[in-house]
């Protein structure tokens, strides 16, 4: 059984960035009767008196004003209207006050600004988009900025990088909250993939790979197939009819991720799948997801998931029990 999310606060400001307010309520606030278990409650929190403009022409009349925060578990910051523009000093209280109380704070692209403003990241991991990277280090020397990942979990503070990276963060804050299947049920809602691991590269040089796509898609979804086989990268080289050197090249460009980092990511994301859904003990599933023994499994586990995987499945399992080790 899984325990209430509690209230997620999405803020809304003049200026307020579309998109990015369109995902954190697509997300949290959409009703999700595909689920028989408590999904988050939201709400809009205006940070200043309405009604507010938002780009393309929108206007929002905010349901609740900054006191609601008082009451949230999560908080969004979907973007902000201007790096440049400091947060209103009350909206960087209330921020402060929920913090110190254990609430969440998720933000999207250059909403990063604002936790940043209030002193949430200071001595933190975080990122924001590319463009601003610079202008977030300059400003805010004592937080370690990381301009090359999709997101930064920093534990109570979450940080993404441009637009879309949002919808990635988004997931993994669902991930942690109910599971791996749960997030990827969500994605498929938003026919969008499940969500990506946040050390993958937000900007990828060549968009456009010189090889088709589908050459590519057929390699992985051969490696897909066989996690639990020592892979290595000549294997799938040869599998793409490519020198070693050309795959490692174009696999990168195509998809932001170096083979090997690639092949972690995909065993971790099946472990998870297994550890929520079956009773198989560690030395299965380090097995099948191709580790050499267990003990190597937990490490890269806990590493990456920041949970053992016994704790991982306490949370989140929904087979059989395992058994007994």
């Amino acid at each position: 059984m899984h325990s209430a999310p509690g209230l997620v606060a999405i803020l809304a400001y003049d200026g307020l960035c579309t998109f990015e307010f369109g995902i954190a309520v697509e997300i949290f606030g959409l009703p999700r009767p595909e689920f028989r278990f408590p999904w988050y409650e939201h709400c809009i929190v205006a940070v200043e008196p309405g009604p507010l403009r938002a780009m393309g022409g929108i206007r929002i009349l905010a349901e609740a004003g900054l006191e609601r925060l008082a009451e949230a578990r999560t908080i969004i910051v979907p973007g902000w209207r201007g790096w440049s523009e400091p947060p209103p000093t009350e909206l960087l209280q209330a921020l402060r006050l929920a913090h110190g109380r254990g609430a969440r704070i998720l933000s999207i692209c250059s909403g990063v600004f604002v936790p940043a403003a209030a002193g949430l990241l200071d001595g933190r991991r975080a990122t924001t988009h590319w463009r601003y990277a610079q202008e977030l280090a300059a400003r805010f020397p004592l937080i370690e900025v990381d301009p090359d990942v999709l997101y930064v979990d920093a534990g109570q503070v979450i940080t993404s990088a441009g637009s879309a990276a949002g919808i990635d963060a988004c997931l993994h804050l669902v991930a942690r909250d109910f599971g791996t299947q749960v997030a990827n049920t969500v994605a498929r809602r938003l026919v969008t993939p499940p969500q990506r691991t946040g050390g993958q590269a937000q900007f990828i040089p060549t968009p456009v790979s010189r090889t088709p796509r589908n050459d590519l898609s057929r390699v992985m979804q051969w490696a897909r197939e066989r996690l639990e086989q020592p892979l290595a990268v000549r294997q799938l080289a040869e599998r793409a009819a490519m020198s070693e050197r050309t795959f490692l090249r174009r696999f990168t460009e195509a998809t932001g991720m170096a083979p090997k980092a690639w092949l972690q990511h995909e065993r971790l994301a099946r472990a998870r799948e297994l550890l929520e859904s079956t009773g198989l003990g560690s030395e299965r599933i380090a097995e099948l997801c191709g580790y050499r023994s267990a003990e190597t499994f937990r490490v890269a586990f806990r590493a990456r998931v920041g949970l053992p995987p016994s704790t991982y499945r306490e949370r989140f399992g929904r087979g059989e029990p395992p058994p007994a080790e």
